[in-house]
């Protein structure tokens, strides 16, 4: 018997939790996402047929169009049901337009519903208003498609034909990239300014002791550079050590601080960064396992609201419940009088829905500890606090500056201090800054004082400082400037970074972006002969134009119009340009980046050729990619890779650079070198034991370099950190199994008893400690709990000890080389010792008539090939005999 009504959602599992929701009149099914999209071919998207475009229905769409088809047979309604936001919308559209086209859905009642968590009333309360589909949103969302598809599409052939090595570039990837490279830039180009400044210990008159730093000297107010070098801080200095200070003045303000409003995709995706250590990736990840839904004890519920949003605002339902929360768990003088309401800036209607907040705030973090892992309790509690914290009262701080003066007035001091009068908010959230350097004084308290009274100088010190280049994007200061800029849209950044990745135009070391020198080449090539379409303003003001589309306030085949006829004027541009032209644009812009740049900021003296005369170095390209040659080629066939160094010498490339020596082991005093061999860099302690007849030569440790690692960054410390691999971090805590962090095959991994576990890239396998090692183990989950392992009894024939243990393909016996699979039903802590005997026998017996038959089967073919050598060996004296005797009858004729 079919169901009267059909609701269609996204992903399985929330479609198991609505089921139980609806009941048996309702059929919930997933499309498991989109069931249809553009296929990866040109001609998908016909700019001269008006855009239309080209929708191909996958394998794993067919099956679920299938079933959701098999469904709608003898339904009355169809109700799609699909994410809140414009790619929720689309979902629905294709799933309503592949229906038609099957003439399934013809006399049926199809409408959209919505709703923004998963709980049973707003299912029930959704399904009571279904409305028609947004033909606005869908058509925002064809602009964006056919806008990435045509820029992929046509900038890609553009790259592999002027820019070898180049996988791909996109509308906003892209754009995104290029601040990563103008970080870089800035970094590389920067110049560190050096300054001093002077400090000093004070004690107060009740004997505390304070710091406070000089501001004036001789009543003249010093800027950050005014000390600019050791002589003049010396200088101020000696006016400070007079000492005889008193206080000349107090300022004190009282300071109210407003809570943070709550989580938008953008600030959770920043906040779960800087607190959590989460990539946005992740984070989105554990988001979705909350918004879909937790098995609570038997009864599967959404924890948070819907997590793609840029909206601030909070719905009267969980305002009131904070209200209730806060009242309960702080007390009434954490509640304001008034709720607070905070109005979105977004323009976008497809995000005009609520903050990510909890489902129901009464459900505290303490009480789902039983049932999140660690990860999703982690987020859960950081929405938790966040939302609740959104609606409590102002701090407030007593902020207090004191001024120091000395007796001839020749230098000044200012101590700053600040004390929490009452926490509010802050007694539940505080947010991480970007600059932890940044120190406002919050936690700093000074000594009562009051004008006159006089302060012991214990000591005061001058100090040097140079200022810092800009520091490289973190995901979560990527993603704010992204924000700030306008570009992309929340729901699209995690997927930006991970392409960025995957492409290996960046990588993450010490979790910021170092952009690549293929990302750096892409960037530069774009910027020069793409610039107005990848500018800031202009992303930006295409993200306004598709939201301008979903308002319903343009149309969206006029946007693409005026896009493409332009962009494909200069795509037809940068076709005709020459290999000359590309490289010497290219190499005019990055020079200073492959070539050491001297005071005046001229590279020439390190393009020299170290191994001609009059030769210059250049970037040059190849079928592989680019690479950095001599002028003279080919008389002179010096060349380097972009990311190895210069070479010193006068003659030869550099590889003659290599191995380059580190310094001594501190614990054994062998030397450690820097090589490069067939498969790239790698560290190496000592050399090759002299080999010994008829002994096989030791060879000496090695360790590779990790990916992103640069050989010029590499010293005698990280070698020697490379070289310990694997390294014993210690025991877990819950299991008291060894864990162990090492370097394999596909990358740095952490062993936990016999479990594997890949390292997160934002992690550094060099440094991590025992606590983040636990984490990642237990984000893991049942990959990374440690498998048991079971000492069972001495082999009766051997006595070798036989174990039982948890392996990749299940639980087996060992003994020695011979494993053998417990059967199913049998446990590690069940096995015998008589069971393990038999089964490694019959496990040992199965080898050997393998390896019989092998044998067998490699004899038969032995001697199928005499046979057949023999055969032909016949037929050829065969042959012979018959030419011989033609000859023979020929001669006779004649």
């Amino acid at each position: 018997m079919s169901a009267r009504n059909v609701v269609i959602v996204e992903s399985p599992a929330k479609a198991k939790t609505i089921n139980k929701y609806l009941g048996q009149d309702y059929k919930v099914l997933a499309s498991f996402g989109h069931v249809r999209d553009l296929p990866p071919k040109d001609g998908s998207v016909q700019p001269d047929n008006d855009f239309a475009m080209s929708w191909q229905v996958d394998g794993r769409g067919k099956k679920q169009l299938d079933e959701i088809a098999s469904a709608c047979k003898g339904a009355e309604k169809l109700l799609l049901a699909t994410d809140p936001d414009r790619e929720g919308e689309a979902i629905s559209w294709h799933v309503r337009e592949e229906l038609s086209k099957r003439k399934v859905i013809k006399d049926m009642d199809v409408s959209r519903v919505v709703f923004h968590e998963i709980t049973k009333g707003a299912i029930i309360k959704a399904m009571d208003e279904p409305r028609e589909l947004n033909q606005e949103l869908i058509d925002a969302y064809m602009a964006r498609r056919a806008l990435d598809y045509l820029v992929g599409f046509t900038l890609s052939p553009v790259l592999w034909r002027k820019l070898p090595g180049a996988k791909s570039a996109g509308r906003v990837q892209s754009v995104a990239l290029r601040l990563i490279c103008e970080r870089e830039a800035e970094i590389e180009a920067f110049i560190p300014q050096e300054y001093w400044s002077v400090q000093g210990d004070f004690t107060a008159p009740s004997g505390d002791r304070f710091a406070a730093r000089l501001t004036h000297v001789d009543g003249e107010k010093l800027n950050k550079f005014s000390l600019a070098d050791q002589l003049s801080a010396e200088t101020a200095l000696e006016k400070v050590q007079r000492g005889n200070f008193s206080v000349s003045a107090i300022e004190n303000k009282t300071v109210r601080r407003n809570p943070y409003p709550p989580f938008t995709t953008s600030t959770l995706q920043q906040e779960a960064s800087r607190k959590l250590g989460m990539g946005a990736s992740r984070t989105m990840q554990v988001a979705q396992k909350l918004y879909e839904g937790i098995d609570l004890g038997g009864e599967t519920v959404g924890l948070i609201s819907y997590m793609r949003t840029d909206s601030i605002t909070l719905s009267n339902e969980a305002v009131e419940g904070a209200r209730k929360v806060i009242g309960t768990q702080y007390g009434d003088n954490y509640l304001p009088a008034q709720p607070r309401v905070y109005k979105t800036k977004a323009k976008n209607a497809q995000e005009a829905h609520e903050a990510i907040r909890p489902t129901d705030l009464a459900r505290l973090p303490k009480d789902l500890a039983d049932y999140l892992d660690h990860d999703q309790m982690r987020l859960y509690e950081l929405i938790w606090k966040r939302t609740l914290a959104s609606q409590m009262e102002n701090a407030v701080l007593d902020k207090v500056a004191v001024d120091l003066v000395n007796g001839d007035k020749s230098a000044t001091m200012r101590a700053n201090g600040s004390m929490v009068k009452f926490d509010g908010f802050l007694k539940v959230y505080t947010e991480d800054k970007d600059d932890p350097s940044d120190d406002d004084d919050d936690n700093r308290r000074l000594p009562n004082m009051v004008q006159g009274d006089m302060t012991d100088l214990q000591q005061a010190k001058s100090e040097q400082h140079f200022t810092q280049p800009p520091p490289r994007f973190t995901e979560a200061s990527l993603v704010k400037k992204m924000e700030e800029l306008g570009i992309g849209r929340p729901s699209t950044y995690a997927s930006i970074l991970k392409v960025l990745q995957d492409r290996e135009y960046v990588t993450l070391s010490s979790r910021r972006f170092v952009p690549e020198d293929r990302g750096r080449l892409v960037t530069t090539f774009l910027s020069a002969f793409f610039e107005r379409y990848f500018e800031y303003d202009f992303t930006a003001g295409m993200e306004e134009q598709l939201d301008e589309i979903s308002n319903g306030r343009i149309d969206w085949k006029a946007v693409l119009r005026e896009f493409w006829d332009s962009f494909s004027g200069q795509s037809e541009k940068a076709l005709s340009l020459t290999g000359t032209e590309v490289r010497d644009t290219l190499d005019k812009e990055l020079g200073r980046h492959f070539f050491k740049a001297d005071e005046h900021g001229d590279t020439e003296a390190a393009r020299k050729c170290p191994s001609c005369d009059g030769g210059r170095l250049s970037l040059n390209f190849g079928k592989w990619g680019a690479f950095i040659a001599c002028s003279n080629y080919p008389d002179c066939r010096y060349t380097r890779q972009l990311d190895e160094p210069a070479s010193d010498g006068s003659e030869g490339s550099a590889e003659e650079t290599y191995p380059k020596i580190l310094g001594n082991d501190p614990d054994t005093g062998i030397e450690i070198s820097l090589r490069k061999g067939p498969y790239g860099m790698y560290v190496q302690l000592g050399e090759p034991a002299p080999k010994e007849k008829g002994k096989k030569a030791e060879k000496p440790k090695r360790a590779s370099l990790l990916k992103g690692m640069k050989p010029e960054e590499i010293t005698l410390e990280i070698a020697v950190k490379l070289l310990s691999m694997p390294r014993d971090l210690g025991t877990h805590p819950d299991s008291g199994e060894l864990i162990q962090a090492g370097i394999g095959r596909y990358g740095p991994y952490l062993k936990h008893g016999s479990a594997f576990i890949s390292l997160p890239a934002e992690d550094d396998i060099l440094s991590i400690g025992i606590n983040r090692a636990v984490e990642v183990i237990a984000q893991a989950g049942e990959k990374g709990k440690a498998t048991p392992k079971r000492e069972i009894g001495a082999h009766p024939e051997d006595g070798q000890m036989i174990t039982a243990q948890g392996g990749r393909y299940g639980p087996y016996v060992k003994h020695g080389r011979n494993n053998a699979s417990l059967p199913k039903g049998v446990t590690i802590e069940e096995v015998t010792l008589e069971q393990a005997v038999e089964l490694l026998a019959a496990r040992a017996a199965k080898k050997g008539t393998a390896k019989k038959g092998a044998a067998k089967k490699a004899g038969a073919k032995k001697a199928s090939a005499k046979k057949t050598a023999a055969k032909k060996t016949a037929a050829k004296k065969a042959k012979s005999k018959k030419a011989s005797a033609k000859k023979s009858a020929a001669k006779k004729a004649d």
